[in-house]
């Protein structure tokens, strides 16, 4: 049933960071006479702000006029995909998401348009958001599996944004655990609240650890209320996510495997799921569904993604198309029904990559289109690398299969072993190699591919023959190189205004491709 979110729980969004925000109240309630206390009272009314932090993750809500590339999680899925080097952005258009895909946004920290506020601001509110609920954990009354319910999910909400801030602004975990990464604040934040230094990665990281466990336990045993809400199949597919860029492989397989059987979901050939858009998909375990006063329209994902301009109704993804990296679509098996998702004989094509015909708008007359951020097929893919890891391979064998042989008719695999090139272009012809090919492929679009980069440690190309445009070749720059803080994201400028637990001589990430 189609459902409409009416309560924004999101009193910290739009100020400039979450310390920065302190001396503003958080406002709970802005359509209903009901105060913040009494809606966090009950399980019943903490859903109000709850589904409000969840309208947040999908609307376009920069308080800069850049909406029409800030629109939550899809945006920056988008952004990470256009980080790598799978999918191509063919031409500039109105330059949005190019400067990402360019490397060009780290420098526009002072700016509140630009990426290093967005993502900050975001993950922030939402962390905050969480933490207003989660301090009714103790007093909020209602049957236990209700209050289980809310807690759980502000838990999830936690761990997610935590983990994607440890994405976006320090390097990948392992072998990294001392570095510098993000303010931990796990108490909501008043006026006059001080802001806190930035934590270590590992310290992050056991927070996220923390919070996602918590939120698995108490998720258990819940029956979820929408599709937008992170259940408990949800949660241990989040906790699957974070542990393989731990390598907790033992982890990621339970957790993977866990999911799948708990989320009720089963894997579908891709003629099944055309267009990607829909959450009724049976494949779809987490998404936002859109109704049409939330469409989004030209700041939305598939405004982005969908060329359908051709077909004359003016859509902006035909300006700046979405293509797919030549090298990988011939890694594909000519059988292969995935192939359906790119257009090789487009006429705009040209020199470059494949025109993509993945993700489509349901109904291109309204701007419709559901956003998917998980899908069951993720889950096999995760067990599968998580078992080769920890050589079991034939059951990884097994789980790749589970994906692949409704996708390539009598799909079979022999390959062993875990090596991976020092580049993702090399070729070693290893079982690992191969999940991670099929991975590259069956999320291209939806996961954001420079998150795979940074945890496999491999460095990438673009080459002219992938498809990518001359300007986008990054050329001299140090995209070979794992180690480097290319893809590490500068902290805002307002951050350091309004926190004095930090500042940008000791603090700021590199803005450069290098440390000095």
């Amino acid at each position: 049933m189609k459902k409409l979110f009416k309560y924004m729980f999101v009193g910290l969004m739009g100020c400039a960071t979450l310390s920065s925000c302190l001396d503003a109240a958080l406002e709970t309630s802005p359509t209903d006479s009901m105060s913040g206390e009494g809606l966090l009272s009950n399980a019943n009314s903490a859903l109000v702000p709850l589904n409000g932090i969840y309208r947040s993750m999908y609307t376009a809500f920069s308080t800069s006029g850049n909406t029409h590339q800030c629109f939550g999680i899809s945006a920056y899925n988008l952004m990470a995909d256009l980080m790598g080097e799978d999918m191509i952005i063919a031409a500039m258009g109105s330059g949005w998401f190019w400067y990402d895909a360019l490397y060009q946004v780290k420098d526009m920290y002072s700016s509140t348009a630009w990426r290093p506020y967005d993502l900050w601001n975001a993950y922030y509110t939402w962390v905050s958001n969480a933490n207003y609920i989660l301090a009714s954990e103790e007093t909020m009354e209602g049957a236990q599996a209700d209050v289980n319910y809310v807690i759980g999910q502000a838990y999830a909400i936690r761990a997610y944004s935590y983990f994607m801030l440890a994405q976006s602004f320090a390097r990948t975990y392992k072998g990294h655990e001392s570095d510098p990464c993000c303010p931990i604040y796990t108490e909501p934040t008043v006026a006059g609240t001080q802001g806190n230094p930035r934590s270590s990665v590992g310290d992050v990281y056991k927070q996220i650890t923390s919070d996602i466990n918590r939120a698995v336990e108490l998720l258990n045993g819940t029956t979820r209320k929408h599709i937008s809400h992170i259940d408990y199949a949800t949660a241990l597919g989040l906790q699957a996510r974070i542990a393989l860029v731990m390598e907790d492989w033992a982890t990621a397989k339970t957790a993977a495997h866990t999911a799948i059987t708990a989320s009720g979901c089963r894997v579908l050939a891709p003629s099944q799921f055309a267009g990607v858009n829909s959450t009724q998909a049976a494949n779809v375990m987490w998404g936002a569904e859109i109704i049409a006063d939330q469409s989004g329209m030209y700041a939305g994902f598939f405004t982005h993604m969908d060329a359908c301009d051709e077909r004359g109704d003016g859509k902006y993804g035909a300006t700046a198309r979405k293509q797919i990296n030549k090298e990988l679509y011939d890694k594909m098996d000519p059988n292969d029904e995935r192939r359906n998702w790119w257009d090789t004989e487009n006429e705009n094509n040209g020199k470059g990559g494949y025109q993509q015909e993945k993700f489509k708008f349901s109904d291109r007359q309204t701007w419709m289109g559901d956003y998917i951020w998980m899908r069951v097929e993720e889950m096999y893919l995760t067990a599968a690398e998580a078992e080769c890891r920890l050589g079991e391979e034939p059951a990884a064998i097994e789980d790749l299969k589970a994906v692949m042989a409704s996708r390539v008719p009598d799909y079979t695999c022999t390959k062993t072993g875990t090596a991976l090139g020092a580049l993702t272009s090399d070729v070693t012809g290893s079982l690992l190699e191969e999940i991670i090919t099929q991975r590259r492929v069956e999320l291209w679009g939806e996961f954001g591919r420079i998150y795979d980069i940074r945890r496999l440690k491999q460095g990438f190309r673009r080459t002219e023959a992938m498809g990518w445009p001359t300007s986008t070749l990054l050329a001299n720059r140090p995209t070979t190189d794992p180690e480097c803080y290319m893809w590490v994201m500068t902290i805002p400028q307002s951050e350091f205004d309004g926190n004095a637990n930090m500042t940008p001589e000791s603090d700021q990430n590199p803005i450069g491709d290098y440390a000095n």
